[in-house]
Formats: structure tokens, C-alpha cells, sequence
């Protein structure tokens, strides 16, 4: 497949536009993908729910390669500009930008004319004071300037609210605009506007929505988005400090000291039993009518909100420390003339501050210089976008020569800012500063924007100023708040709880309209001992029959268990300790255990259906590696497989060679020549920069880590790359110094997929160098290449074992045919009129031909350890992987290749178009295709599908999104590539809305990763290299991709076993008891008397059967660890929620019923006519009650026994141990008591119940009668029904052997001979190569010059 344009030959794709696959030579295989053309805003308003449903009008602009772009935007000034000396005036390159005008999006917080109205009109009437330094004036302001702001600031203040005395009344309401708070996230807060005039109407504002209620007082502040431009002063901290901008304190916390009241209550009413306990507490408040003690409800209920109230603090100041520790890093601020070490927090926006390389930015910077030739600098922005290749951002070059503090310390200006904003690729400012005894106004775009969340790399220090801090940072703006999440099983259990309120009705209804007939037949005189209400007349039959309903409510109201909801805190609670204290997901290099930040979600893990995972950090280490390569035929490797050791077979060699025969080779081999080539190539033709430390050892500075890696390929090889000067490159080879002159360099760029440099060798000769994928370096070949076919299959092999690979070649250019060439290329280099790079492109051309074939170099992108058994584990159990990257589409292939997510035998469904309608058209055969196969030749198994951001944009609209998830979840991986973290956001939520019943878990760990972490159920968070971002906004951390594997499959499998367990066990014990009391009904005349004594009754739930739901919920393990990652299938238990549906619920009540039926009549018959005694006195009810409490007990610890499958002490106090307590207890309390004048039932009972053989026969009698039918239907359910994980168990139980393994290694066999045949019928290749200018860095350096005193590099350039 040919990547940029087709093979001589190839049909065209258009051909072919009806077919299912993209296997054939029709469209690329191995493309880089598209961002989208949206920006995060206008992603926002596309997907907002606005009121009238319109489709918004798509704006154009691409925002591509603005991080690191090499356009700079031009701005027309707001006043005449007085060119610095030596300044040109001339037309500078055309705005990236299309008119602003023509754009559907906001523009205020642009500079450009017209787009805006003014923040403050003080700002151009004083110009001195923004351009005069702080320190100069000795750290004071001038004070006319200082009324004259505050007098600006006066109108602004009125006018900023929008609406005086009324719209503030508004707000206060809840009935004003939205306000805007420090965490006004974009994924929550979307904005949907008509088009406007921007230039004549004020500064657009966010829809109001009616009775939308806000908790506090006034609307909060107003969004900074909505306002004109953000003034910034250079060095004067006071008149920065009067806007009172945000500050730099960030927080991922859930709660702080205002909100946690409000939030809390909020959360834990929304569960319908806490509304239920807390509505009967009030009722048993009422003298009189409630049968039971009236703090028997009230006070459980408020230790269930204290226990979850405690879980809650405990786990948010876990958050808080987490955030402390990012807050309190150390910054470097200007202060006077020096840099002064401070901590994050106290950055302010205005600050001058001082970063060092591998530091992370602290802040949005605007750079202002740095230790780099013209203020380049190199930023790592993984973290943000996904992308590992390094940015080149460059300072404006009247800052970049400030790289002293006393120089910057007497920079005076102001920077006309952007207001805060969610964009991370767009950013529109302009500086104004002093020159020439006048003013210059500069425009700043994002080539000089440095995002916190970024890193610098390979650049010693830069100098920048503070624009944007703390929750107003691009990096916080793209986050969202902690998000309030309820897991599944608490969503069914509410829907539970109603049902048992539904029958706790039923039951009060039934047992007051039995007393009201029991007194219309026995009239009032059959029942005048009870001495009841007469019923005259139909007030006083309502008076008893709502009196007669709060007393039944409150006897029955214990079918809801109180003590279920803080067990399941507990238990939870306690899931998360078993997670954090895990040793086998514990990570010794850095020291990093897991760690269950939000533990009420553990059940989820073990129903998770859906995986979306990042790709750099999280699968891969982004560490590439020079691993192979191919030279004139022969292979070499760094570490040679056994089974590969060379040997000649029918006097063809074969095998792999290690690279110390490569340098043997070199010195007299047949390809000595083509290997010193070979390795040249490897040693100048790139973008390396080298840095030389004192010692003489050389750091490389390489902007893609392919680069990198192949650079230091060479050095081991024995070519050291040594030193760059503008028009020239230094190597040592062979023990001598050697001096490359460099022509020309044809430039990387997605299209062409190669770069080639031109140099004038030592030898005098000039050759071209050329590397780049397979396909476009072999349709350039000349006809004299012998090794093409032995290239090719090593390719093939290097592909199938994920490695990334690239094609080598090279030429003799003759002298005059470069000279005729070199006036086209320099023809093309003048170029204007928006073709340059075509121009370019075209002349390339014309000298990248007949090359002669060097070889190929294979690169492994090192995936973390056990990545690709992790993911091939996962899909084995059922859940589907999507892998969402902001990198490019080849490299997402490839390590979806790798690591086991698409496998050999997968069809790959490419979607990347460039508009709506053909998106719209490749979805919809793609999908026609498969549901219309009429010979099934399609396996859903083998479907995978890859999408890049740009088709992605249309297939998230409103009406191609069912289209485009229906086509994604018939394929067993999805691979969305070029996203933006908006992007990632928005596709969990498009699963999450219309797959409602599946739990999707999110997994990343960068800051690029939060929104789609946040979006999803679960969000998994690693923390890596990328810094600490995710694992912060996570609800689980863990160190690596591979721990998921057991966090899922076993801890997940086990918590919602558990949990799930610990619900119907609770349940099923407070109906067995609490229906003895409603049968009791029939017996005692509906008068509403209870048969068992009242803290008893109460304490139930609280110490006698507290115990077996805990060791149910945090020790049961229905299948070990070891079998249940052995046996990834029993995982689709949880997803297909097999041990929690209505149907298992009903069966526990149906059972609860049966067995309070049997303790009922039971009980009653071994004490029929009150239970004589030997004495000839009656037991009475109380004994005969206290008796048939204990048989419940006795039957409800049996079945917890009989539901436990593993045994341990815990277990042993847990349920007999509860038994025995009880007895104790009723021995002990039934005494001592009544003496003290509490529960005086229990009189005399105690020597009564413990003397009779009653007594003693009645509890394991009826526990015995009872458990019968259950030890029945569960041996005949294994017997002749039994479910797959009754299977595992025998094998666990009889230590079954396995004999799989065989099976696995003949498959994996099979597996790899499909793998080279599939390569074979496409190639492509994955290298990742940075789009940005590479001729401009190369000709800023020169190496060999030494640093300045400040360890400056001055540029190479004439005049700079």
C-alpha cells in the first residue's frame, strides 16, 4: 500500500469505494491521520443540547499542528507600531487563521480588530503605567495610574455582571446566567449560540436557563471566557493583582468545608432506603403510635451517615494530600534582578518565571527566551495530547535575546491576552513593549505558548511569563469536577428498596383493614378489654385507619435493612484496603502500590463490558529502542534468538547475525560498503541536535524518539554523530573525524512519508540520503537492487513482531544534474502565495529517484511489561478494547499490532475521511456490508476498526453517531487515533448513552486522559512517567497497564460476588425474622403487638447478625485468584450481572418467606396453648417468642454458612460465634435487665426458656426443616444444572491439571504463519517523524560553538 500515492499501477480507491475492506493496495494502510478541524469550544457547542436541535455550521480551520507550529499569526495592531531598529516592515507569512469573522465560535478573547469589547477602557488612555517596570519605580506603582485603574475597574465592575441591581438580583436566585466557577468545566458546561456580528454587538454570553437553582449567594463569577482580553503587566505584580485573577491552587478534591455538607446529604439521599429510614424516624417521634422504641430507627440511621461520612473524608483528604504535594512543587519567580525559589501556589499570573529541562511548566507560559539559537525550545507534550513526538516552540525574537534576569528584570509592557479558554491549539495575544523611545505591539500565537501539563526537554532553561494559573490553565479547563458516580448494583438496589416499600404498604394495609373488620365482627364489646376507640361515624374509622398504618409502617418498616447500607460501606471500604494493599499490583521500581481512591465503585470492576485506554504511557513506555536491521540482505540484531542462530543450508545463509559480526562485516564483507552507507545514513540524515557535556560525553536532542533511537543505533554501531553547523554535520567513523556538507534537506512530512538530506560527502561526491516507509522508498528504486525480495521479508518479519520499521536508501547525485536541481529547489524555497511546501514537495521529486536499496531498521516502541497478555486476557473475557491516542494512525496500528489488539486474522475497517458526507457514506457500506453478508464469511471476532480524529468529528454528530457506535461495538477492537482530549470524552459518553447497561472503565496517565476518565464509570488512572494528573482525577491508580488485568478479573470478579452477596443475605435475614412479626398479626388480632422484645428486636441487625454479611462481603472467594485469571471466561458473571438480577432477588425473598412460614407454624406448634410448663404455668408469649427468635437466628447463620465457600477463622467467629453471643447475651440481658427496670418482658423468662427441652429442640429442628429444601436445591442445581464456575470450583477443589498450555503454544503457532502471510498482503510502515520545520532548527544551530555565560547557544544565522 503505498502511503502519500499509489504504486504505478495501483487502482484508484475510488474504484473500489464499495468494498468492505481496505486490504488492497486501494486506500493507505498506514496513514497519519487527521486532528480534528474543531477546536474543544466548537466540539462543545456541536454537542450541546440546544433547544432547537439545529446543526451547527462547521468552521474550518485545521488546528493540526498549531502546537509547535511554524506559521506565526499576523495581527493588525491596535495603534501605530514603531518598528525597532533593524526591524523589517515588510509582509510576514500569511495567518493560519482563517478571517475570524466567518467562524461560528466565540472571538472575544481575540485581539484581532472588532472581535471584542473592551475588558476596561483605562487600559489605552494610561498607557505609561503598563509599560513602565514595578521594580523600576522601586517596587511601587504611580499613583495617578493606580485611581485611574481603580476608577476602570469601578465601571467594568457593573457592567461585567450584566444586568445591575435586577440581573444581581437574578443571580442571587439562581435565575441569572450561569456563573462561572474555577472548576466551569467544558464536558459540563456547554455553550450554544446563533451566530453574531462580533464586531458590533458586546461580548456573547452564555444561555440562561430558567429555575436552573444554584446552593449560594449570587451567581459566582462570570465566565473569564465571556470577557474581553485579559491585561497582563510585565514586572509589576500590583497592577496584576488588582484583577484578582485566579491563583494557581488546584484541587481535584470532592468536597471542601462548604460544599461537603450539601454534597454529602445530597449523595446519600438519593438513595431512596436513607429517605425511607429517615421518613420513618420522624414517624416513630409521634407518642403513641409507634409499637417500638422511638431511637430505634434515628440512631442507625445516623451511624450508617456518620460510618459513610467518615469513609468520604477519609478518601477526599487522600486527594487533598495528593494535590498538596503537586501545589508545594518548587518554581523559580523573578524578584527584583534574581530568580528567587518559591512553591507553585504562589505563581501569579504577571510572573517572570524560570524553568529547568525536565520540569514540568507550572503554569501557562508565554516564552520569552531561552537557552536555544532563537529562542527554540523543546516541549513534551504526551501528557496533553498523547503525542510523542517533541514541539518545537520559538520566542518572539525581540524577547529572545533576554536571557539574563537583570535584563528581564527591566522589561516593562503589557501582554493583551485571550481570555481562559479550553482550546489546547489555539491562543491569540499580542505583547506590547518599549522601543525606540516608543511602543511595539507584537503578536504572540501558540508557537509561544508553554501549557502546564507540559515538560521541557532537551533545552537547559526558558524564561516565561505567567498568562493563565491554576483552574484557568488550558490543562484544568480540559478537566472536569469530580464527578458523583453510582455503580450499578446501588442503582438496582434503590429500584429494590422501593419494591420492599411496596410491600411494607401492602403488609400496613393488610393488618389495619384486618383490625378494622376484626373490630366490626367482634364489635365493642367482644373487644372492650383492649379498651380501643369506638368507631363512630367515618372521621373516627379514618382516624384509626391512618393511626393503625403508622403503627404497622413502623413495625414492618425493618424489611429494609438500615444495617445493609453501612455493611456495604464497610465491606467496600474494605475491597479498597485488599486493592491498596495487593502485592502483585505493587510496582518496586518506583515504589508504587495501587491505590482505590473512590472505593463505593469496587463491584463495577467486575462488570466492566468496555476499556478505554490511552496508548502513550499507558500501553507503551514511549522508550523506543534500536533493536534490528536489515543490511544488503543479511539481518542483525542486538540479541539473537536461539532458533535463529546463522547457519548456511543449500548454500544459502540464513538466521540472524549479532551486531559484532556487523563491524566484522564492515571491515571485509561483500556489503562493507553498503553497511558503511547504510550506517552514514543512520549517523547524518535526521534532525538531531547534539549536546556535548563537560565530561565529552554527547547528549542527543531529538524532537521524535524514533530519531533518537536510530541516532544512538549508529553510535553503537560505531558511527558517533559529534557535532552540527548550519550547512554541515560532523561524524567520527572508523576512528577518524569526518565532515558531511549539507546541501539541501527535503523535509518529513505525512504526505511524502520520507525525508532525504543532500550532502557533498568527504570524498567530493554528493549524494542524496533517503529513509522513510517501505512503499515510497521502493517504487524509487533503480533497477540494479539485488537485495529487495530479502528486504521484504524481513520487513514482513519485523512487522509481525510490532516493531516499527523504515526503509534506507541512497544515491550518487552527478554534479550537474545537482546544480540544474538546486536552482529548482531554491526557486521553490521563494516561493509566496500559500504553495510553498507544494512547491517543495515537487521539487523533491524530481531528484528521489533511482535509488539504490540499503537496507531497513527496526525500532521497538517498548510496550510495558505483560501489555499485550493483559489485553489478550481481557478480550478472552469479554470486554472490548478501544484504544483513543492523539497519535498518529500508523503508530496506533502498529501498537495495536504489538500488543495483541488486533491480531492476524482481523479485518481492519479504516474510516478517514475529509468531510461529513463521505464519513457518513464509508460508515454506512462498511456497516451494509456486514449485516448483509448473506454466507456469514464476515466473523464479528476478526472486525476491527480505525478511525482518526477529523472523520471522528463528523461520526460524533447528532445524527451519524448511532451509525458510527453501531458499526464500532460489532468489532472486537476500536482504535481512534489524532483525538483530542475532548474527543475521548465525548466517545465514552456517546457508549455510555446508548449502551446503558454495559460499565465502561477508562484507563490513561496524562492530564490529556481526565475528561474520558471522568466521563466513564470507572476511571482507572496510571501513575507513570507522565506525571500524577490521572491518577489524581482517577477513582482506582495503579502503576501499571498489566495490574489491570488482576484489579479486573479478580478483585472486580470478587467485589461484586461479594457485594452482591452481602445484599440478598441482608435482605433475606430481616424478612425471615420481620415476617414472623406479620403472621404474628393474624394471631393477635391485628392490635399491633410485637412478639419479640423491642432492643432485641433492635439489636439484631446490629451485633447478632453484623458479623456474617462482613465475612461474607470482604473474605468469600467464590473461585481463587490463580483460577479465575486462569479462566478469563468466568469474568462475563459480572457483566452479565448473573448473582444480582431481579430474578436471584426474588428466589433469596421467595426463600426468606417459605422459611418464615416454617419458623412460624414451627414455633407456634412447639409451644401450642402458650407453652405449659412442668409447674403447670403458662410459658407465655415472651418465652415462646424469645424461642422462636432463636430458631431464626439459628436458621439465618445456617445459611449464611451454607452460602459461604471458603472457610477461615473469620468465618468461625462470624457465624457460630454470632450463635453463641446471642445465647450469652439473652442469658446475661434477660436477668440483669428487668432489675434495672429495662426490658421488664424478659421477667422471669430467662430461668423458664433455658430449662426447657422445648427450647433446645425447637432451634436446630426448624433450622434443620427449613435449610432442607435449600442443601436440596443446591445439589441438584450442580448435579444437573451446574454453571461454569461450579466446574472451576471441582477443579479447584480436586486440584484438577489443566493440559491447555499444548494447545496454546500449537495455536500460537498458527497464529504467527498467518501473521507473515497477512504482512505480506500489505505493508506499510510506523514511524513517527515530527511535521514541523526542520530546515529552520538545522540552520539555527552550531555546536560547535561554546554556551554564554548565562549557557545561551547564539544562533548560527548571519544578523541574529
Amino acid at each position: 500500500m503505498a502511503a502519500g500515492r499509489p504504486p504505478p499501477g495501483a487502482p484508484s480507491s475510488a474504484q473500489h469505494d464499495d468494498l468492505l475492506l481496505d486490504f488492497g493496495n486501494e486506500q493507505p494502510y498506514y496513514s497519519g491521520g487527521q486532528r480534528s478541524t474543531l477546536n474543544d469550544d466548537d466540539l462543545l457547542r456541536l454537542h450541546s443540547d440546544d433547544a432547537q436541535g439545529a446543526a451547527q455550521p462547521r468552521p474550518s480551520v485545521s488546528y493540526d499542528d498549531f502546537i509547535g507550529s511554524g506559521q506565526t499569526t499576523q495581527q493588525t495592531a491596535t495603534r501605530p507600531i514603531q518598528p525597532a531598529p533593524g526591524a523589517t516592515t515588510g509582509g510576514g507569512p500569511t495567518s493560519p487563521y482563517p478571517d475570524s469573522r466567518s467562524l461560528d465560535r466565540h472571538f472575544s478573547q481575540t485581539s484581532d480588530l472588532g472581535n471584542y469589547q473592551r475588558y476596561a477602557e483605562d487600559f489605552d488612555d494610561y498607557p505609561d503605567e503598563s509599560t513602565t517596570s514595578y521594580y523600576q519605580h522601586g517596587g511601587s506603582i504611580p499613583p495617578d495610574s493606580a485611581a485611574a485603574r481603580d476608577s476602570a475597574r469601578q465601571r467594568n465592575s457593573v457592567l461585567s455582571m450584566g444586568g445591575g441591581l435586577i440581573g444581581r438580583a437574578k443571580s442571587m436566585l439562581g435565575m441569572g446566567s450561569e456563573g462561572y466557577s474555577e472548576m466551569d468545566l467544558p464536558l459540563t458546561d456547554p455553550r450554544s449560540t446563533a451566530p453574531v456580528d462580533h464586531s458590533h454587538e458586546p461580548p456573547p454570553q452564555k444561555p440562561t436557563k430558567k429555575f436552573d437553582f444554584k446552593f449560594g449567594f449570587g451567581g459566582g463569577k462570570p465566565d473569564p471566557a465571556t470577557l474581553g482580553p485579559r491585561i497582563i503587566h510585565l514586572n509589576n505584580p500590583p497592577a496584576n493583582s488588582l484583577n484578582k485573577y485566579a491563583d494557581n491552587h488546584v484541587s481535584t478534591a470532592k468536597y471542601n468545608v462548604a460544599t461537603f455538607l450539601p454534597k454529602f446529604l445530597f449523595e446519600q439521599f438519593s438513595k431512596f432506603a436513607n429517605i425511607f429510614f429517615l421518613f420513618t424516624a420522624g414517624l416513630q417521634q409521634i407518642p403513641g403510635l409507634s409499637p417500638t422504641n422511638r431511637y430505634t430507627t434515628i440512631g442507625p440511621l445516623a451511624v450508617v451517615l456518620l460510618v459513610s461520612a467518615g469513609k468520604e473524608l477519609v478518601e477526599d483528604y487522600r486527594r487533598k494530600q495528593a494535590d498538596k504535594a503537586l501545589n508545594m512543587s518548587k518554581a523559580r519567580i523573578l524578584r527584583g534582578s534574581t530568580f528567587e525559589e518559591t512553591k507553585w501556589i504562589n505563581v501569579q499570573v504577571g510572573d517572570i518565571i524560570r524553568v529547568e529541562s525536565e520540569e514540568s511548566f507550572p503554569a501557562d507560559l508565554v516564552l520569552l527566551a531561552s537557552s536555544e539559537p532563537e529562542g527554540l525550545c523543546y516541549i513534551e507534550t504526551a501528557n496533553l495530547d498523547g503525542e510523542t513526538n517533541l514541539k518545537i516552540k520559538q520566542a518572539l525574537p525581540e524577547t529572545s535575546s533576554m536571557v539574563s534576569s537583570s535584563e528581564l528584570s527591566r522589561l516593562g509592557g503589557r501582554i493583551r491576552s485571550e481570555q481562559p479558554n479550553s482550546s489546547l491549539y489555539t491562543y491569540e495575544a499580542t505583547l506590547t513593549m518599549q522601543a525606540g523611545g516608543g511602543e511595539k505591539e507584537l503578536p504572540l500565537n501558540p508557537e509561544q505558548l508553554l501549557l502546564r501539563g507540559a515538560t521541557l526537554r532537551n533545552t537547559p532553561w526558558v524564561h516565561g511569563v505567567v498568562v493563565f494559573t491554576g483552574h484557568e490553565t488550558k490543562l484544568m479547563r480540559n478537566a472536569t469536577a469530580a464527578p458523583i458516580k453510582r455503580t450499578k448494583v446501588e442503582r438496582q438496589l434503590n429500584t429494590l428498596v422501593l419494591f420492599l416499600v411496596g410491600i411494607l404498604l401492602v403488609f400496613s394495609v393488610v393488618s389495619t383493614v384486618g383490625d378494622l373488620i376484626q373490630r366490626k365482627v367482634e364489635g365493642e364489646a367482644g373487644l372492650a378489654y383492649l379498651y380501643l376507640d369506638p368507631m363512630n361515624g367515618a372521621s373516627a374509622i379514618a382516624r384509626i385507619f391512618i393511626k393503625d398504618m403508622v403503627t404497622y409502617w413502623v413495625l414492618f418498616s425493618a424489611l429494609v435493612p438500615i444495617s445493609l447500607f453501612v455493611t456495604i460501606e464497610m465491606v467496600k471500604y474494605w475491597h479498597g484496603i485488599l486493592i491498596n494493599d495487593d502485592l502483585d499490583m505493587y510496582y518496586d521500581v518506583n515504589d508504587t502500590p495501587a491505590n482505590c481512591r473512590t472505593s463505593s465503585l469496587v463491584e463495577e470492576l467486575g462488570m466492566v463490558e468496555f476499556v478505554f485506554s490511552d496508548k502513550t504511557g499507558t500501553l507503551t513506555c514511549n522508550m523506543m529502542e534500536y533493536r534490528q536491521c536489515s543490511i544488503a540482505g543479511i539481518m542483525y540484531a542486538d540479541k539473537v534468538p536461539e532458533d535463529r542462530i546463522p547457519s548456511i543450508e543449500d548454500g544459502i545463509e540464513n538466521g540472524i547475525h549479532d551486531f559484532k559480526q556487523l563491524q566484522k562485516n564492515l571491515e571485509s564483507h561483500q556489503s562493507a560498503q553498503a553497511i558503511d552507507q547504510f550506517l552514514t545514513l543512520l549517523a547524518i540524515c535526521h534532525t538531531v541536535i547534539p549536546e556535548q557535556a563537560e565530561d565529552g560525553s554527547i547528549k542527543y536532542q531529538a524532537a521524535s524518539p524514533d530519531e533518537g533511537a536510530l541516532v544512538d543505533g549508529a553510535v553503537q554501531l560505531g558511527y558517533r554523530f559529534v557535532a552540527r553547523k548550519p550547512r554541515a554535520v560532523i561524524i567520527e567513523a572508523n576512528g577518524q573525524q569526518l565532515e558531511y556538507e549539507l546541501l539541501a534537506v527535503c523535509e518529513f512530512n505525512s504526505t511524502r512519508k520520507r525525508m532525504s538530506t543532500i550532502y557533498r560527502c568527504p570524498d567530493g561526491k554528493v549524494r542524496c540520503y533517503c529513509k522513510g516507509a517501505d512503499t515510497v522508498i521502493l517504487e524509487r528504486l533503480n533497477d540494479q537492487n539485488p537485495h529487495i525480495d530479502a528486504t521484504l521479508r524481513h520487513l514482513e518479519e519485523y512487522a509481525s513482531e510490532g516493531l516499527r520499521t523504515l526503509c534506507l536508501a541512497m544515491r550518487e547525485i552527478p554534479e550537474h544534474e545537482f546544480q540544474e536541481w538546486m536552482k529548482v529547489y531554491e526557486k521553490a524555497q521563494t516561493t509566496i502565495g500559500g504553495n510553498r511546501a507544494d512547491e517543495l514537495d515537487k521539487a523533491a521529486e524530481i531528484i528521489e529517484h533511482d535509488f539504490y536499496l540499503l537496507g531497513a531498521t527496526a525500532i521497538e516502541d517498548r510496550l510495558q511489561d505483560g501489555v499485550p497478555e493483559t489485553i489478550h486476557t481481557l478480550q478472552e473475557a469479554g470486554i472490548k478494547v478501544w484504544v483513543l491516542t492523539g497519535d498518529r494512525q500508523e503508530t496506533a496500528i502498529n501498537i495495536g499490532m504489538s500488543c495483541k489488539l488486533l491480531s492476524e486474522d482481523m479485518m481492519l475497517l479504516i474510516v478517514n475521511e475529509e468531510n461529513a458526507e463521505a464519513t457518513r457514506d464509508n460508515l454506512q457500506k462498511k456497516l451494509d456490508a456486514i449485516r448483509n453478508q448473506g454466507d456469514a464469511t464476515i466473523e464479528m471476532e476478526t472486525l476491527a476498526l480505525v478511525i482518526d480524529g477529523k472523520s471522528l468529528t463528523y461520526a460524533l454528530e447528532k445524527d451519524m453517531e448511532k451509525l458510527f457506535l453501531d458499526l464500532a461495538i460489532m468489532c472486537k477492537a476500536v482504535i481512534c487515533c489524532r483525538v483530542s482530549p475532548l474527543q475521548k470524552a465525548l466517545v465514552v459518553k456517546l457508549v455510555k448513552k446508548y449502551q446503558k447497561e454495559s460499565i465502561l472503565l477508562a484507563i490513561g496517565d496524562g492530564a490529556n486522559d481526565v475528561s474520558m476518565i471522568q466521563a466513564a464509570h470507572i476511571g482507572v488512572g496510571i501513575s507513570g512517567m507522565e506525571g500524577l494528573q490521572a491518577a489524581r482525577s482517577a477513582d482506582v491508580s495503579i502503576a501499571q497497564f498489566r495490574y489491570l488485568r488482576k484489579l479486573l478479573l479478580v478483585h472486580g470478579a470478587w467485589s461484586y460476588h461479594r457485594v452482591s452477596k452481602t445484599i440478598l443475605f441482608s435482605f433475606y435475614k430481616n424478612i425471615t425474622l420481620y415476617l414472623t412479626q406479620f403472621w404474628y398479626t393474624f394471631q393477635n388480632v391485628f392490635s399491633g403487638e410485637v412478639i419479640y422484645e423491642s432492643w432485641t428486636l433492635s439489636f439484631y441487625n446490629v451485633f447478632f447478625t453484623v458479623l456474617p454479611p462482613l465475612a461474607l462481603g470482604i473474605l468469600d472467594q467464590f473461585v481463587s485468584a490463580r483460577l479465575l485469571d486462569r479462566y478469563p471466561q468466568l469474568y462475563n458473571l459480572g457483566q452479565r450481572n448473573t448473582f444480582f438480577k431481579i430474578r436471584v432477588f426474588g428466589e433469596w425473598i421467595i426463600n426468606a418467606v417459605y422459611h418464615s412460614i416454617i419458623l412460624y407454624v414451627g414455633g407456634s406448634l412447639f409451644w401450642i396453648n402458650d407453652g405449659p410448663q412442668g409447674d403447670g404455668f403458662p410459658g407465655g408469649k415472651w418465652v415462646w417468642g424469645t424461642a422462636m427468635y432463636g430458631a431464626v437466628l439459628l436458621t439465618v447463620l445456617g445459611k449464611a454458612a451454607m452460602v459461604t465457600n471458603n472457610w477461615t477463622k473469620y468465618h468461625v467467629i462470624a457465624i457460630p460465634g454470632s450463635m453463641a453471643v446471642w445465647i450469652v447475651f439473652v442469658a446475661v440481658y434477660g436477668e440483669v435487665a428487668p432489675k434495672l427496670n429495662i426490658s421488664v418482658e424478659y421477667f422471669g423468662v430467662i430461668p423458664r426458656l433455658f430449662t426447657s427441652p422445648s427450647f433446645w429442640i425447637e432451634m436446630p429442628t426448624l433450622a434443620i426443616l427449613c435449610l432442607l429444601r435449600d442443601f436440596a436445591w443446591k445439589f441438584s442445581k450442580r448435579l444437573w444444572r451446574p454453571e461454569a464456575y461450579h466446574h472451576v470450583q471441582e477443579i479447584q477443589k480436586y486440584n484438577i491439571q489443566d493440559y491447555r498450555p499444548r494447545m496454546e503454544q500449537f495455536q500460537k503457532a498458527i497464529r504467527k504463519v498467518r501473521q507473515v502471510q497477512r504482512m505480506r498482503k500489505q505493508r506499510g510502515y510506523a514511524f513517527s517523524q515530527a511535521d514541523e520545520s526542520q530546515t529552520r532548527v538545522l540552520q539555527a544551530y552550531d555546536t560547535t560553538q561554546h554556551r554564554g555565560r548565562y549557557g545561551e547557544m547564539a544562533s548560527s544565522r548571519p544578523n541574529q
